[in-house]
C-alpha cells in the first residue's frame, strides 16, 4: 500500500480459524492480523497482474499478427 494513503480501522469478523491458520503457515506471518493484510496484498497484486496480462492479450489479439509454425509442430 502506498505510503499516506494507508488508513488501519478497527473490523470485526467471522472467519474460519483454520483458513487464517493455513494462510499463517503458507505466508510465513506472525499474526493473524499481519495474515488478512498479506492476503489482501497477495489478492490485489493477483488481480493486477491477471488484469494486466488480460490486456496484453487483448491487444495480441487485435493486432493480427500471423504466427509461423517454423518447426513444423502444429499441422494436424
Amino acid at each position: 500500500m502506498e505510503a499516506g494513503r494507508s488508513r488501519i480501522a478497527h473490523k470485526h469478523f467471522r472467519l474460519d480459524v483454520a483458513k487464517i491458520k493455513h494462510a499463517q503457515r503458507l505466508l510465513k506471518t506472525g499474526t493473524e492480523t499481519e495474515t488478512l493484510d498479506r492476503a489482501l496484498d497477495v489478492a490485489i497484486a493477483e488481480y493486477e497482474r491477471n488484469r494486466l496480462t488480460r490486456e496484453a492479450n487483448e491487444r495480441f489479439v487485435r493486432s493480427d499478427i500471423e504466427i509461423r509454425d517454423v518447426y513444423g509442430k502444429l499441422a494436424g
